[in-house]
């Protein structure tokens, strides 16, 4: 396994993060293709004994039930300090008009509900879910601050906003010396590049670590173009089908290229399009989803992968622009 620091931070990542959003109770929140905790937990023990460290869920990952079996998986088959636990806030929990968003009060009472769930006494990275319209960037900026000096957090990091209110909050944070964030987890993959323009410059020159949901766009890197779902996940998914719906034919050519790099490399199409994100700067760790093992291998493999430059300007030729997405 390759390792590297988040970012700024002298924490340091493996290359690649499970992500947790498919593990939790089937039927419980939006996620209803999810995995149950049986099914679950051989995708966490496979990840450790590979050497990845870090992992990634949410607060309303199947309404809590993500948090809590990680969890109990960490407890099970790691110890807690060898392991790199991050989690978001920010997303609707419940009900009522403090049930969601990024307030003070929000983000007291569910950072102690999300290590109650973890069953840890401190997060290693505290994530925003989405930017919260409604609250002053100042309240949670100084509400995140807190979370750290208290120790329930160690760092913080950002997800899916406009590179103007990245911005933003990293200049209110250093103006009345709280911490910082110190990642951005936005999407980027093939796909969608959008975060090219103007967020991935912005990262670059703060030091902040990058860590890409979806890189392979929801599974459609994976496999030849085709109107059959290739799974219960991409059947049922209605929010990753929001995402391309609109560029579906530009995309396919984008998919095509990716399989011509395969072919002739004798590779599956996921791990050609995960080593594209990984040669991406400045990416730490994508953020790599898995319903099925053959998925980690993939993902294991792309990192020994070098794309050469031909390569890259093949895979990134068809692009065309899309709409911004995934902001709220």
């Amino acid at each position: 396994m390759q390792y590297t620091r988040l970012g700024n931070t002298g924490l340091q990542v493996s290359r690649l993060c499970l992500g947790c959003l498919a593990y939790g109770t089937p039927g419980k929140g939006p996620q209803t293709w999810s995995l149950s905790e049986d099914g679950s937990r051989p995708f966490i023990k496979k990840a450790l004994e590979a050497g990845i460290n870090f992992f990634d869920t949410a607060n309303t990952y199947s309404l809590g039930a993500s948090e809590e079996m990680l969890g109990r998986a960490i407890r099970d088959f790691a110890r807690r300090e060898d392991v790199v636990i991050a989690t978001k806030v920010g997303l609707p929990m419940r009900a009522g008009p403090n049930g969601t968003g990024l307030s003070r009060k929000a983000i007291m009472a569910e950072v102690d509900a999300s290590l109650k769930r973890l069953g840890t006494d401190y997060i290693d990275l505290y994530q925003t879910h989405r930017w919260d319209y409604n609250t002053p960037i100042e309240e949670t900026m100084e509400a995140l601050h807190d979370v750290v000096k208290a120790g329930k957090a160690r760092y913080i990091g950002g997800s899916s906003m406009f590179a103007w209110q990245f911005s933003k909050a990293l200049y209110v944070a250093k103006i009345n010396g709280w911490t910082p964030f110190a990642t951005m987890q936005n999407q980027l993959n093939l796909l969608y590049r959008e975060e090219e323009r103007e967020m991935l410059p912005l990262c670059q020159d703060q030091a902040i670590g990058v860590l890409p949901w979806s890189p392979l766009a929801r599974g459609r890197l994976s496999r030849a173009p085709s109107s059959v779902p290739a799974s219960a996940r991409d059947e049922q998914d209605s929010y990753g089908h929001g995402l391309f719906k609109a560029t579906i034919e530009a995309d396919r050519k984008v998919i095509e290229a990716v399989g011509s790099v395969a072919e002739k490399r004798g590779l599956p199409y996921a791990q050609v399009a995960l080593a594209w994100v990984l040669q991406k700067q400045p990416v730490v760790a994508p953020i790599v989803g898995a319903t099925k093992l053959h998925h980690l291998d993939d993902a294991l493999n792309a990192l020994d992968l070098t794309l050469t430059l031909e390569e890259i300007a093949a895979l990134e030729a068809p692009y065309v622009p899309h709409d911004i997405t995934a902001f709220s």
